[in-house]
């Protein structure tokens, strides 16, 4: 049976933006990210035979201190390194929500997802 693991509604202050204006203020973010693997073997209760999500957290907190001018750049890097240092990943989806982008007008958020 395939297992999920989901980590929802993680919460960062960084400085991604395509202006300088976003690099320099930076903007509240959040991220999901959600990854299957194959099989959990439930006899050992063993955190080797799973992901540790703290680790998955940890790469996406490494990787939101690294400015970018793309909000797809930040995910793609995020969804690499999960997949470089989790090979037992079948398949995942990481999303980024900057919130109140400056637009122009109220928005709630921008979305960019990845799915692999």
């Amino acid at each position: 049976m395939k297992t999920s693991i989901t980590l929802k509604g993680l919460h960062f202050h960084a400085y991604h933006g395509y202006y300088e204006e976003e690099r320099k203020m930076g903007n509240p973010f959040i991220i999901n990210v959600t990854v299957k693997i194959d099989d959990f073997n439930l006899k050992n209760d063993d955190i080797n035979d799973t992901i540790n999500y703290e680790d998955i957290y940890n790469i996406c907190g490494s990787e939101m201190k690294k400015t970018q001018k793309l909000l797809e750049t930040v995910v793609l890097n995020i969804v690499s390194r999960l997949r470089t240092e989790f090979p037992q990943i079948l398949q995942g989806k990481v999303s980024l929500e900057k919130i109140g982008p400056q637009l122009g007008g109220k928005v709630d958020k921008a979305v960019i997802t990845m799915e692999f």
